[in-house]
């Protein structure tokens, strides 16, 4: 791995490296980089994707609507114009 490289990657990292730290991440991130190159050299599957199931829409359209009065739920509660008071938050 180039030094141009891991200076890179140390800075985006906020990392300060000593010059071993160096040679030692150099390592590293060819031999990382060399596991995904066996991975581009994996053969492509035919038909599926990520999941091998369908995934579909499942969820219902909603519809709007009402369902309880508003008023009829607020005649019980101590409101100011018609907004519930609750406790001083400090």
């Amino acid at each position: 791995m180039e030094r141009t490289t891991v200076e890179r990657v140390a800075r985006a990292a906020h990392f300060a490296l000593s010059e071993e730290e160096f040679e030692k991440y150099s390592k590293d991130l060819a031999e990382i980089f060399d596991y995904f190159k066996i991975l581009d050299e994996a053969p492509e599957g035919e038909g599926y994707g990520v999941n091998p199931l369908e995934v579909g829409d499942v969820l219902r359209d909603d519809v709007p609507g009402i369902f309880i009065d508003p008023y009829e739920l607020l005649k019980d509660m101590k409101t100011y114009e018609n907004y519930v008071r609750g406790p001083r938050l400090l």
